[in-house]
């Protein structure tokens, strides 16, 4: 009978340790690592941030109307039912790493071409394209950096979603630049930002840091299981919330040029909209850390409606106003949730988070086209206001969260 050597058991339990990658075990915020996907967040969605500043361009050029508009959203959402599997392919096959880094090139690079686009068939196919890189990204990343954050998930998804809406703040300014210095025909020389992005992902990303995702086999059975007592009524949240999200972030640049007049001011009211967005993202994760998450979203979709009413029906300092603080409200509620999401899923992070990724893009691009409808009907006042009452059917949901 050999006596087991103490030192034998503490080596191999120290080697089982370095297998699963210590920084997967840490319980504290990597800032350095989360800085960095939240950077790379931050590229990739400048490119799909494009279509929004340049909608009016292409509508011109291109004689299409708002519902048609609203459709290429639509369109690009339509690759994230594929979410949950792409999750499960993540989690069963460790290949998280190569979709982050591919994915902000194989954005940009149909983004890019969008202004340029002989027909609508083939504006179609590009923002159809966009839509799949999107979802090779958008999966995978916040499973990496709730990994990253430890125990301080809410200000891990704080960084990663400031990323992207600070990506949204400055990539309506961005495009306009770009297109009145380089014109359409030129506007794809943005792709070198894109491409040096992912040779940085390349070299900073490790391959080590996903070895034990690729043991795991698990289902989307199983994922939805483990997490059906959150997401079911974050799901009926998402819901309620698609049209304040889809009508403020897809038409607000058309509404302030069709009642200005200038391209310029449409950006630059998109950009103060994503720039408090930024601000109420920021917070929020930090917040829910310490306040509790059901409480920081029942002030956020609280708020949300009333002062989208508000820009509906005032003007000046007041409007103004209305517009930052529903760009504060509106976009603060995403990172808790992803933080809710990834606190109780254990087994299939990436295919949970696929599965909540998948309800949200594919409500709000129903959200978007029923918007471009109504706003074709009655006009957009009458759609901010509708999509402000819809808000207000979140709460009941929220009080069906479990703690």
């Amino acid at each position: 009978m050999t006596i087991p050597d103490k030192n034998s058991a503490e080596a191999s339990e120290f080697q089982a340790s370095e297998f699963q990658a210590p920084e997967l075990q840490a319980s504290e915020f990597q800032t350095s690592r989360v800085t960095t996907i939240a950077f790379a967040h931050f590229v990739h969605d400048i490119y799909t941030s494009f279509l929004a500043p340049l909608l009016p361009l292409i509508i011109e050029k291109l004689s299409i109307t708002l519902s048609q508009a609203g459709l290429l959203s639509t369109v690009m959402q339509i690759p994230s039912l594929a979410n949950p599997f792409i999750g499960l392919f993540a989690d069963n096959k460790g290949l998280a790493r190569w979709l982050v880094i591919l994915a902000p090139t194989l954005t940009a690079i149909p983004m890019s071409f969008i202004g340029i686009a002989p027909s609508y068939g083939m504006l179609l196919v590009l923002v159809f394209v966009a839509g799949i890189s999107v979802s090779l990204f958008h999966v995978p990343a916040p499973v990496t950096v709730a990994r990253y954050s430890g125990k301080f998930k809410g200000r891990g998804m704080s960084f990663f979603m400031t990323g992207g809406e600070f990506a949204r703040t400055m990539g309506p300014i961005l495009a306009v630049a770009a297109v009145s210095y380089l014109g359409l025909a030129r506007f794809h020389f943005v792709l070198a930002l894109a491409l040096a992005t992912s040779v940085l992902l390349f070299i900073i990303l490790e391959p080590s840091q996903e070895a034990v995702k690729a043991k795991r086999r698990g289902s989307l059975t199983q994922s939805y299981k483990e997490i059906r007592h959150v997401l079911n009524p974050l799901a009926g949240i998402l819901s309620a919330r698609a049209m304040m999200h889809g009508s403020m972030g897809m038409f607000l640049t058309v509404y302030v040029e069709q009642a200005t007049g200038s391209l310029w001011l449409g950006g630059t009211a998109l950009t103060l909209y994503e720039a408090t967005g930024v601000a109420g993202i920021l917070s929020a994760g930090i917040l829910s850390d310490r306040l509790g998450r059901r409480r920081v979203l029942f002030w956020a979709l609280a708020v949300a409606p009333v002062t989208i009413l508000l820009f509906a029906v005032t003007t000046g300092v007041v409007q103004i106003l209305s517009l930052l603080i529903t760009g504060f409200t509106v976009l603060s509620t995403t990172p808790v949730m992803l933080a809710l999401i990834q606190e109780n899923a254990k087994e299939s992070p990436a295919a949970a988070n696929g599965l909540f990724m998948m309800i949200s893009f594919a409500v709000r691009s129903i959200a978007v086209v029923v918007a471009g409808a109504l706003a074709d009907a009655f006009g957009l006042n009458m759609m901010f206001i509708i999509s402000a009452l819809a808000g207000f059917t979140a709460i009941p949901f929220l009080i069906k969260l479990k703690k």
